[in-house]
């Protein structure tokens, strides 16, 4: 697969486009290299958020309850769906997104205060919905392992979604939740490509390191699976079989898959890296993206956002569904338990709501 090098090493996007809400439009100025000149360094902020849990009443959405302990990704995929959650920031859906993240240093004790609430009825807590929870940044804060110690704490069950070998560093937390079926970790794998991956992820863990962390977890009790988030049609689709093979040898349990969404600014994003990095693919990868939405580049109806509609929709389901049954993978994860649930015998754990 051929590739250009990217302008903005290190990133997936290359620009900070105009957020949807603002009228003024800010254009970096680029260096003889062309790098965007702000999208050099990232910058961490505090985030003074008074609550950590938040909720969701999507029909295609398989949990309520979701934590992000960060905001904006460091990992700076560049088809990344998050992306436009930046703008309700003030900040752009490029660069902005992966290079000024949010910190959410009270998680963990908000989190006690939430699940220490009368109100609060046991259920599964997604880690995170939006952005990963094992970014980079992670490894210094540990606020992600932090949540987990709470919720360990308080035998409330967890789903993580990760892209990113960090996870297995918190094997023995997560495998002690495992005992008591309190937990399932679904690994993002997206390409078995080292290549593709590190110009489309490029600061999160390679496909190889994302596979030894399968086997740790798995060989520490833990429920595994992956995601191959997001099938991208002309660019990626062909890898499924091989990713479904791969995993499995490394300890996978389950799989599923997510089609390629491009919400608001992220279009952008996406096709200014393919063009950069990918140009041959560009206009094979758009073709079959717009057979696969109806004519357009996204839709968000639920039902068809996750996986499309068309002829080729159908193909990569049926190259999905028969590649899962091969190597014998579930098309779900196991069922967490909520029946262990406990509130730890504190007074400072006492809170009204």
């Amino acid at each position: 697969m051929e590739m250009r090098g990217a302008k903005n090493k290190g990133r997936g996007a290359r620009a900070n486009p105009k957020s949807r809400f603002d009228a003024l439009e800010i254009v970096l100025e680029r260096s003889e290299e062309g790098s965007a000149s702000s999208g050099a360094s990232t910058r961490f902020y505090d985030d003074a958020s008074e609550s950590v849990i938040t909720y969701n009443s999507s029909p295609d959405i398989p949990f309520d309850a979701s934590l992000n302990p960060y905001r904006g990704c460091e990992h700076g995929c560049a088809y990344c769906y998050a992306r436009p959650t930046h703008e309700y920031l003030g900040f752009s859906a490029g660069l902005d997104f992966e290079s000024k993240i949010m910190v959410k240093r009270k998680a963990p004790e908000l989190l006690k205060q939430a699940l220490s609430a009368k109100r609060w009825k046991p259920q599964l807590i997604a880690l995170s919905g939006v952005t990963d929870p094992y970014q980079p940044v992670e490894r210094k804060l540990t606020l992600t392992r932090q949540c987990l110690e709470v919720l360990l704490d308080f035998r409330n069950p967890v789903g993580v979604v990760t892209k990113n070998r960090l996870v297995s560093r918190d094997a023995d937390l997560l495998g002690e939740m495992a005992k008591d079926r309190l937990c399932t970790v679904a690994i993002s794998l997206t390409t078995l490509d080292a290549g593709l991956a590190r110009t489309m992820e490029p600061r999160t863990s390679s496909p190889q390191g994302r596979l030894e962390a399968i086997s740790a977890l798995a060989a520490a009790g833990v429920p595994v699976g992956i995601m191959i988030a997001p099938v991208i049609p002309g660019l990626n689709d062909h890898e499924i079989p091989a990713i479904l093979k791969a995993s499995k040898e490394a300890g996978a349990q389950f799989a599923s898959y997510v089609l390629l969404r491009l919400p608001h600014g992220v279009k952008e994003v996406f096709f200014d890296w393919l063009e950069s990095s990918y140009p041959s693919h560009k206009d094979k990868v758009e073709s079959r993206l717009r057979d696969l939405r109806g004519g357009g580049l996204n839709r968000s109806e639920f039902g068809e956002r996750f996986s499309g509609t068309g002829i080729f929709a159908e193909q990569i389901r049926q190259l999905f569904t028969v590649s899962l049954r091969r190597e014998g993978l579930m098309a779900k994860p196991p069922e967490v338990s909520t029946s262990h649930f406990r509130k730890p015998a504190s007074p400072q754990l006492e809170w009204e709501f």
